[in-house]
């Protein structure tokens, strides 16, 4: 089975591989660990994300895209191609055609960056489409329909809020908040309340199990490891989920703002739509809890998470491939 086609959501904090007919084949997180003696790729993804926090000088461990742009080119390249190997079989004749999602709010460099990097790591033809209608495609929203829909893609390092209409983008805003901001957030919440240092992981343990965009009545209560920054001997606090929800609430506040920012330049017309069908919230960020009522609170327009959000933008990338000459031109092509 030679595969001819393959869909990357290249994201801040996962990655996503989608092979047409076979659906996601390879969820990663977007990390590398890089022997600095031996200028050597050790580890790429799940493997990669354990040593986070814990490796001795010698290995680095990086997260080559920052705010949902490649940070670091030549780690970046090593991690498409682990991607395009791990996928395709071991003796590969054809190149690949690769699909890869990029911001709405991406500038050309940075876009010319990523297609040289989808070559370099042995595509035959790259082809860059913006994450909102990847994902809107992904979540089942009619894109090509001249009725008006909005989704919000919450991902590691950006957030995508875009109106689409007629295969397009009519008003989009694309800002670098999201999930990883959150993370940072809780950090330093517990630092300042608690004087207690924890790391990135941690953080993230804390917004998955216990984090909500709204305070709650009964709030659920997890205990957490650290450094204590006073006597630096490692300590264990009980955080609360209220005190996760008052961490991150400038962050959530910051891309709900950017939401009403696209309501505002939306059409008329296309505002009667959304207020009609809601809009369609997709991305990481949509398993924070009550993250639709928050953001339905705060706009007055409906709100609802895709099924399956995570993978929105990869299932996108699959549905584009199997039809790339009818999406031809909502999509950027480079060969």
């Amino acid at each position: 089975m030679f595969i001819k086609k393959i869909g990357i959501d290249l994201g801040t904090a996962n990655s996503l591989v989608f092979v047409p007919g076979k659906g996601v084949v390879l969820a990663e997180p977007s990390v590398v660990a890089v022997s600095l003696d031996e200028n050597k790729i050790l580890a790429v993804g799940e493997h990669a994300k354990e040593m986070i926090g814990r490796t001795p000088d010698t290995i680095k461990v990086y997260r080559p895209l920052k705010d949902g742009v490649i940070a670091d080119f030549r780690v970046t390249q090593a991690m498409i191609r682990y991607f395009i190997n791990k996928v395709s079989s071991s003796f590969r004749f054809l190149k690949p055609e690769l699909m890869i999602a990029v911001p709405a709010g991406i500038t050309s460099t940075e876009k010319r960056a990523v297609i040289e990097a989808g070559m370099n790591a042995g595509a035959k033809a790259v082809y860059v489409a913006k994450e909102p209608i990847l994902a809107a495609i992904g979540a089942g929203i009619p894109i090509n329909t001249c009725s008006g829909h909005l989704i919000v893609d919450i991902g590691g390092g950006t957030s995508e809020v875009a109106a689409i209409s007629l295969g397009g983008i009519v008003t989009s805003s694309s800002v670098r908040v999201a999930g990883d901001k959150m993370n940072l957030a809780i950090a330093n919440y517990i630092k300042k309340k608690h004087n207690l240092a924890v790391g990135e992981q941690t953080a993230e343990e804390v917004k998955i199990k216990i984090g909500t965009a709204l305070p709650e009545k009964e709030a659920k209560k997890l205990e957490i490891r650290g450094r204590d920054l006073i006597s630096g001997l490692p300590r264990t606090i009980k955080v609360s989920s209220n005190e996760v929800c008052e961490a991150i609430s400038d962050v959530i506040n910051e891309i709900v703002q950017s939401v009403k920012l696209v309501l505002r330049n939306t059409p008329p017309e296309i505002s009667a739509d959304i207020m009609d069908k809601g809009m369609v919230i997709s991305g990481g960020g949509a398993l924070l809890k009550d993250i639709e009522e928050k953001t339905s609170q705060d706009t007055g327009v409906p709100c609802f998470i895709a099924e399956d959000p995570l993978l929105c933008v990869a299932k996108g990338t699959g549905v584009v491939l199997e039809n790339l000459d009818f999406y031809k031109k909502s999509i950027i092509t480079k060969k």
